[in-house]
């Protein structure tokens, strides 16, 4: 088992009269981390729910406080995995975090943010802590930062993603065979139970369109016209494979309003192993002619989860011009912009730009330095 970053944040937020919920896509691991985070938890202690099984589901769906009292009973931790499948699941959660406050810990997992989020937002406002889950980052992967190590399982991580069954796996097919079935059919299993997508075609055919878009700014006119539906469900299917984690946007930084591309987005894949089994191209970076985006997919994802884990807060963006200058990422603090390129290959060149003297700093990552950039 992995020893997740997120970890210790958690626990630190133990018997604080708050409700835990950890959110990510399903297979990231969101089970095994809570089940590690109570292992040392006494069973007369703990009250645990498998809303995947339609008897525990029943005992929370709208019930009164006199019964979760009775259901509870002694128990100091309450777990709830795969909340979103609890009709009014908000309302459960408000009696019971009110109730007990800081004398029981509730802790809550979910596959899906617009079913869970979305239900507990106005009835949990200010009583819970969210906390994302994402495939595994390099820095869990190679807890002891060791490069050479880093370096040579690189490629293969890029390729077929970062999945914690698939990075255990020791052979090639056998990453590819998990890899395939997940993006096929377990990963989307919320969006097609709960949030009213009917067409698994149309949502596999976005889902390609968005994979072979990856590195470039994303038109949902053009999309529409490729996936042959309407503007507004384009928008609606992107937003729902976000809250699904399955994808996520990027904005543009605006500096120059009347020189700068200030509408197109550019989308990623959380993981791109899903990418790559969307597309159907599992071939390492020597028989490809993508690497370059992919690996700008690869390391702003872990960048994201590097930035997360550590509570890094900052907005990140990517900036483009109509007359052709670009900066993969754009991140800014409080203390000022910094931007960063990202090439799989040996760099021709480096420094910075005339164009970007705005920047605080700029800076080319490679597979020499990423190090420093996501451990």
């Amino acid at each position: 088992m992995y020893k997740r970053l997120l970890t210790k944040n958690i626990k630190s937020k133990f018997f604080k009269g708050k409700i835990l919920i950890i959110v990510g896509a399903r297979q990231t691991g969101k089970t095994t981390l809570s089940l590690d985070l109570i292992k040392n938890v006494s069973q007369s202690k703990l009250l645990a729910f498998n809303c995947d099984n339609p008897t525990d589901r029943e005992q929370l769906i709208n019930k009164d406080l006199d019964y979760l009292k009775q259901l509870v009973g002694d128990s100091e931790i309450i777990f709830i995995d795969e909340a979103q499948k609890v009709e009014n699941i908000g309302q459960t959660l408000k009696l019971l975090v009110d109730y007990y406050k800081d004398k029981k810990q509730i802790i809550v997992t979910g596959s899906s943010s617009f079913n869970l989020l979305h239900s507990t937002q106005e009835p949990l406002t200010g009583r819970k802590y969210v906390f994302q889950l994402f495939p595994l980052s390099l820095e869990e992967i190679y807890p002891d930062k060791n490069y050479l190590k880093l370096v040579k399982g690189l490629e293969s991580l890029m390729i077929f993603g970062c999945y914690p069954d698939i990075v255990s796996q020791k052979s090639f097919a056998n990453k590819k065979e998990l890899v395939k079935e997940l993006s096929s059919s377990y990963i989307y299993k919320d969006i097609f139970g709960f949030q009213g997508v009917k067409s698994p075609d149309v949502l596999n055919r976005l889902l390609k369109a968005l994979a072979l878009q990856i590195g470039s700014q994303v038109s949902y006119n053009e999309l529409s016209k490729t996936v042959k539906i309407d503007k507004k469900t384009v928008e609606r299917y992107i937003d729902i494979l976000e809250k699904n984690y399955i994808v996520f946007r990027l904005n543009p930084y605006t500096k120059n309003k009347r020189r700068e591309i200030s509408k197109l987005k550019k989308i990623y894949f959380y993981d791109t192993g899903i990418r790559n089994a969307v597309i159907n191209n599992f071939n390492f970076t020597d028989s490809r002619n993508d690497t370059g985006v992919l690996w700008e997919n690869f390391i702003i994802s872990e960048r994201m989860k590097f930035r997360f884990c550590h509570k890094y807060d900052i907005s990140q963006y990517f900036w483009r011009t109509y007359d052709g200058n670009e900066i993969d990422l754009i991140e800014e603090e409080t203390n000022g912009l910094y931007g960063y390129e990202f090439k799989w290959g040996s760099p021709k060149r480096n420094g910075k730009k005339k164009e970007i003297s705005w920047l605080n700093s700029y800076k080319l990552i490679t597979k020499e330095n990423l190090k420093n950039f996501v451990l």
